[in-house]
């Protein structure tokens, strides 16, 4: 998954956008639209969806639970129902320790070339 929302800085993305961003096909978007209310991309006069920051981050939150952690879509809709706050909070937690050990990675590889 290669989305970061402080990288960029566009309103709006395209669903193509969206689906290269999370490594993922544009109908699976429109699936979890149908099957997550808290999706809801702003449509075009021909019914292009646009995707905000809100939607960005929300989509993150589900790939999270469904692709990384598993859980069936039921599950991460109760879970997004029952206790949303947590849930980003504990994902935002996952999420800052990830980001901190690529930074860790990245000196120990630069290190270990240093002669």
């Amino acid at each position: 998954m290669a989305y970061n929302p402080h990288k960029d800085l566009k309103l709006y993305y395209s669903i193509g956008e969206v689906a290269e961003m999370f490594g993922v096909n544009e109908s699976l978007l429109r699936f979890w639209e149908k099957e997550f209310p808290q999706i809801c991309p702003k449509k075009g006069g021909r019914g292009t969806r646009q995707y905000r920051k809100e939607d960005l981050e929300t989509i993150k939150l589900i790939y999270h639970l469904v692709k990384e952690k598993g859980m069936t879509l039921p599950g991460a809709r109760q879970k997004l129902k029952d206790n949303k706050e947590a849930t980003v909070r504990n994902f935002e937690i996952i999420d800052r320790l990830k980001n901190i050990k690529e930074e860790l990675l990245a000196i120990k590889k630069e290190l270990d070339q240093r002669p």
